[in-house]
Parts: structure tokens; C-alpha cells; sequence
């Protein structure tokens, strides 16, 4: 929270010292310039056609995906599927920020795709539930876990049951592999969904992580009260119109404080500066973050100090309610059986190397292995990259081709 705290205050700061307009045009603009688009509204100015739809899990969250059906002209092939599944603190809003020439969904459907997108529970997009108020704690009592057993369920079998194919494609950017590896191996039945799975900087071990953000937390423990305690018992950095505003204006060119807004990126990811379209940030920014529980985070920083992919640790008492056991269970990871496709690099400070050839050890059916050649590819890099069709997507695309029936 504090990291994001500093660009919030140094970019509300940089707001309020900004001169003040001297007419109503000049008014107008900056009010433009800061009404920031939704998701559907970023596609739709493209000429890409959007739809949104709702599912409800089996625990009552509303979810909302995004579908670009086709490209820009209109067509009635039936076109195979690939979903898209973002990572923490993000949403199916980091697959088109980056624009039509670069961004992986518009690539994918430019390419012959049916492409959906996901958004887990409480994120922007999904910030609704049957009975449960997002203002209070009961509604964020969640961790990407549930997400893979619950969120990813009820997305992909609508998916199917919608466009009445049998397998699709999956992408997942970073918790959207971790979530997808906890569906995997507890609900095995789902791996006859996917003609491949393609996993963008996948975590599941952590315990070689170098992000100082992720590490400073570790130092701290993994107990699940104290961190509460700390980080809070509900939505980790929450969205809201005020954040968006001081990510904006700090990020925005021209702004004193760019440079800290990318350094807490590379504190995040991986220093990466030649990869980085500063004049993208803001709107990236207006986007990030997108909501997320706190127990998502302290789930993450408990892989780090147990060194193994398991279930949340609620302490000794709660683990024997859960667990019937001192300690969590592993996932069993070897259950998985889909077609998967590792695709990770040598600066990504979330996803490191040692820890994927780890994962990769305990996953029978690698079909696709592949290591990033560009040595400063960072974890964020999977999705906002100036290069990223040259360094990933173009490799991604043919695998994904060469898996169709």
C-alpha cells in the first residue's frame, strides 16, 4: 500500500501545483483528457466490435468477461476461442491497452480468434456478488484460490456452452497461470478443456522471487493475521476514481514525478527501460490497479517463505479446520494433464527462472518451453512491452495455431 501511496500523493501534488486554465476550451480538454474510458469503450473507438457477459459463480460473485467476436469486418465463421486471463491487480483491460498494432487480443483476433476475456472476482469488471457488499470485508474474504476453483469454472463453461465448442485456448499473464494451475489440479476433469494452455510468466513457486516489494513483505512472516493486520482485511490497493487520477498525472509525459511512477514498476517486475512506452503509462495507469483482495497478496508472500505451491496457511487452529492438517496440502500439480506451453524470461523478478524449471519438473505435459531472447524482458513486459509481438506474441500465436484441431 505505501509504495502505491507515494505515486497517489506525488501525483495529486503535481495536480494541484498545475496552472490553473485560463479559458473554457482549455477547461474541456483536461476534463477529456481525464475521463477515463472502460474497458468496452477502449475496443469499441478502435472499430472492434465488444461485447460484455455476466456469469454468477457457484459462491455468488458476478463476473464480467469481455468478447471480441471477430476484427473489424463482420463475418460468420465460426471462429476457434481463446481466453484470456489477466494477472494481480489487473484486468481484461491490460489485453487491449497497448493498442491494436500491439496489444495480444487484437493480434489473436486479427488472426482468426474468438477472443474472450476474463475478469476475477473484485476486480473493476467484477465488483458485484448476489448478496455480499464490496465496502465491507466479507466480500474480499478470498484468495486466487477461489478463483481457480471457483471464478475460472464458471468463465470457461460459459464460454463453451455460448460459442458451443468443446476445447478452447487458454492465456494467463502471471495469477492468471497461478489460478490456473489451482483449477488444474484440484478440478482435473477441466483439463480436457484446452487444445493448449500458454502460460505468461507462470508462478506457482516463488521462493527465488527478487521483487524488494514481494521480499519486504516476506521479511515480515507469513502469518495470516499479522499480515491482515498490516496490509488490511479486505481490498488491496483499492480502484477508485482517485487513484486513477494520481496515476494519471504522475505517469503522464511531461510530469516531474514519470520516473518514479516506472521505478515502482521495475521495484515490481524487473528494470526494463528501453521496453517501456512512457506516453502508454497514463493510460495504463488509468487501468491499474484494478482491485484485488488483501489475501491474494499474503497468499503469495507465504509461497515465498514455504518454498512450495500450497493452499493458504490460516494458521495452526484454522489449517485443522480446513485441512485436517498442521500444515496446508500442495497443489498436485501432477494431475495436470492439459497441453501447456511455458513462456517466461531471464529479468522477470515475480517469475524466475530456477522457480519455473521448477514448476516445469512437476508438469507432465510441457509441449512448448520457451525463454524470452531479449535479456531485460521483464514481468510486465508480457503485456506492455514496446516489442512484445516481435519478442513473444508472434512465437505465442504460432503455438496456439499449431494446437487447432
Amino acid at each position: 500500500m505505501w509504495l502505491f501511496s507515494i505515486i497517489l500523493v506525488l501525483g495529486l501534488t503535481c495536480a494541484s501545483s498545475k496552472e490553473i486554465p485560463s479559458d473554457e476550451n482549455e477547461i474541456e480538454t483536461m476534463t477529456i483528457n481525464l475521463d477515463f474510458p472502460r474497458m468496452p469503450e477502449m475496443v469499441s473507438v478502435t472499430g472492434y466490435p465488444v461485447e460484455s457477459h455476466v456469469v454468477e459463480t457457484q459462491d455468488g460473485y458476478r463476473l464480467t468477461m469481455h468478447r471480441i467476436p471477430h476484427g473489424r469486418v463482420s463475418n460468420d465463421t465460426k471462429r476457434p476461442v481463446v481466453f484470456l486471463q489477466h494477472g494481480l491487480l489487473c484486468s481484461s483491460a491490460d489485453w487491449v491497452v497497448i493498442g491494436p498494432e500491439r496489444a495480444l487480443a487484437y493480434q489473436l483476433v486479427d488472426r482468426g480468434y474468438d477472443v474472450w476475456m476474463g475478469n476475477a472476482r473484485g476486480n473493476t469488471y467484477s465488483r458485484d456478488h448476489v448478496s455480499l457488499d464490496p465496502n465491507f470485508p466479507a466480500f474480499w474474504d478470498f484468495s486466487w484460490h477461489e478463483i481457480g476453483m471457483k471464478d475460472l469454472p464458471a468463465m470457461l463453461d460459459y464460454v463453451l456452452k455460448t460459442t458451443g465448442w468443446d476445447k478452447l485456448h487458454y492465456i494467463g499473464h502471471s495469477q492468471g497461470t497461478t489460478s490456473l494451475w489451482v483449477m488444474l489440479s484440484l478440478l482435473p476433469e477441466y483439463n480436457n478443456y484446452f487444445l493448449s494452455v500458454s502460460a505468461l510468466a507462470p508462478v506457482a513457486y516463488m521462493s527465488n522471487c527478487e521483487s524488494p516489494v514481494f521480499r519486504s513483505l516476506a521479511l515480515v512472516g507469513d502469518s495470516l493475521s499479522l499480515l491482515t493486520s498490516i496490509l488490511g482485511a479486505s481490498e488491496f490497493l483499492p480502484s477508485s476514481e482517485l487513484m486513477q487520477l494520481g496515476g494519471y498525472l504522475t505517469c503522464m509525459d511531461h510530469s516531474p514525478f514519470q520516473e518514479v511512477c516506472t521505478n515502482i514498476f521495475f521495484l515490481i517486475a524487473g528494470y526494463d527501460s528501453q521496453q517501456l512506452n512512457r506516453t502508454q503509462l497514463p493510460a495504463i495507469m488509468a487501468n491499474f490497479p484494478a482491485g484485488a483482495s488483501t489475501k491474494q497478496l499474503i497468499h503469495y508472500v507465504q509461497l515465498i517463505n514455504s518454498k512450495r505451491f500450497r493452499q493458504m496457511d490460516h494458521g495452526f487452529l484454522g489449517n485443522m479446520l480446513r485441512y485436517t492438517s498442521v500444515v496446508p496440502p500442495d497443489y498436485p500439480l501432477e494431475k495436470i494433464t492439459a497441453p501447456i506451453g511455458l513462456f517466461y524470461s531471464v529479468n522477470d523478478w515475480l517469475a524466475a527462472v530456477k522457480d519455473v524449471h521448477h514448476l516445469r519438473s512437476r508438469l507432465s505435459n510441457v509441449v512448448k518451453d520457451y525463454l524470452v531472447a531479449l535479456p531485460k524482458f521483464n514481468h510486465i513486459d508480457f503485456q506492455y512491452a514496446i516489442d512484445v509481438k516481435f519478442w513473444l506474441y508472434d512465437e505465442l500465436i504460432n503455438f496456439i495455431d499449431s494446437r487447432n484441431l
